[in-house]
């Protein structure tokens, strides 16, 4: 179908592509994929710039069977690309099992997810990406390649966190933990002087840690704390909110998952808002800059020296954890990580100035922006810090030699005209 004015989640990229194909089997996808001269995977549109756009063909994979199959031998659910999470989590759950993390939303496609090194928290916890065991995608001659951890080594290692560059993923196989009972708490008012000595601690102290801040002090007014049922955390840096809290200040926390402590099945805690409640086209920008956690302080001060800037243009402001991984192109690659995600009004003019200051001011920590979100990082800077980029280029041409598979978002960083 001809694709006219569609747009991603937020509204503030309008896809420049001249088709939308939606493949009902995937027949109809490999047709898709050799018939079109350029194609993209739209996902379920939950990026902030143009990884997603294309000249040529944007596909959706939503229409391909939902296919979720658990191997209660083997510990594995395959799942097919287009299934978003809450979906996923709910049918592995019945199975007795659990995904070792999530994200704080809970309505993004596995695939997409994964493609772009998505994470949730945790000290211990790899991104959504680190539990692929196998991948199947359509590459660009139409032909089906599965790649899996056991067999493929470094190649699958550069094969995870594709950005969508080596072809058309139709199902992965992820690991699976047994299912467990999780609770959480939400803590307020934590001065940031307290994590100059107390860092490592303060994200140890749960399962899952999360820190929220609007910048307009050197404070954290919220920690969320997702713990094992049973295992309450100590925490005796903030007392406990009064009651439930939404991440940003003065909204409504109706959507948000159970706190106060309310044991529950892990899928409905870990993220931060409830799986029932649909998200709407959101109003707000988002950007997420990824540090060694070794500079994590130093990272924070530094966002704390401009926050007279970055305040009236934030919404909210979240640091969580994450364990390194050996993931070519993953944002925790090599290295245990901090996340500084800013969610911005949706106001490109205003905040752009702020992400450049932003990122002048992180640039001795050698930032990873989030490949979905909106930074102005230059092309070179970013070969600088993914060291297995030149590996992952020469993957990219090996599987997809014409670039069918490229956009202007790509191009660059795959050393393309």
């Amino acid at each position: 179908m001809v694709c006219r004015m569609l747009t991603n989640w937020a509204g503030n990229i309008a896809f420049t592509a001249q088709r939308l194909d939606s493949p009902a089997t995937l027949d109809e996808l490999r047709k898709s994929v050799t018939d079109s001269a350029r194609v993209r995977v739209l996902g379920s549109g939950h990026s902030f710039n143009e990884i997603a756009d294309s000249e040529g063909t944007l596909l959706s994979v939503a229409g391909l069977p939902p296919a979720v199959e658990v191997d209660r031998a083997a510990s594995t659910v395959r799942v097919a690309a287009g299934v978003r999470y809450a979906e996923l989590a709910r049918q592995v759950h019945q199975h007795g099992f659990a995904l070792h993390n999530m994200a704080s939303l809970p309505h993004i496609s596995v695939a997409g997810s994964v493609a772009t090194g998505t994470h949730g928290s945790g000290n211990e916890n790899g991104s959504l990406a680190t539990a692929v065991r196998e991948l199947d995608l359509i590459t660009a001659d139409g032909e089906l390649l599965t790649l899996s951890r056991e067999h493929d080594g470094e190649r699958f290692n550069g094969a995870v966190v594709s950005l969508g560059a080596l072809g058309v993923v139709t199902s992965l196989t992820l690991d699976l933990v047994p299912a467990f009972e999780m609770a959480q708490r939400v803590h307020t008012g934590l001065p940031l002087s307290v994590l100059d000595e107390h860092f490592d601690a303060v994200t140890s102290a749960a399962y899952s840690v999360s820190m929220f801040t609007d910048w307009r002090g050197p404070r954290f007014g919220q920690v969320w704390l997702k713990y094992e049922a049973g295992r309450e955390p100590e925490f005796p840096w903030a007392p406990e909110a009064e009651g439930p809290l939404h991440p940003v200040p003065g909204v409504s926390p109706e959507h948000c998952t159970q706190q106060q402590g309310v044991p529950g099945p892990w899928h409905e805690r870990l993220p931060h808002f409830r799986a029932e409640f649909t998200p709407s086209n959101g109003e707000e920008l988002q950007s997420e800059y990824l540090v060694d956690r070794a500079d994590a302080v130093a990272a924070l001060h530094a966002v704390d020296s401009v926050r007279e800037a970055v305040a009236p243009v934030l919404q909210i402001c979240e640091v969580r954890t994450m364990a390194g991984d050996g993931l070519w192109l993953s944002p925790a690659y090599g290295r245990d990580t901090v996340g500084l995600h800013f969610t911005w009004v949706k106001d490109m003019e205003a905040v752009e100035p702020v992400l450049r200051l932003l990122e002048e001011r992180l640039a001795p920590f050698a930032p990873r922006p989030h490949w979905g979100k909106v930074f102005t990082v230059p092309t070179t800077q970013l070969t600088d810090r993914y060291p297995r980029l030149a590996e992952f280029r020469s993957l990219a041409r090996e599987l997809d030699p014409a670039g069918k598979f490229t956009n202007a978002f790509l191009a660059p960083l795959l050393g393309e005209a």
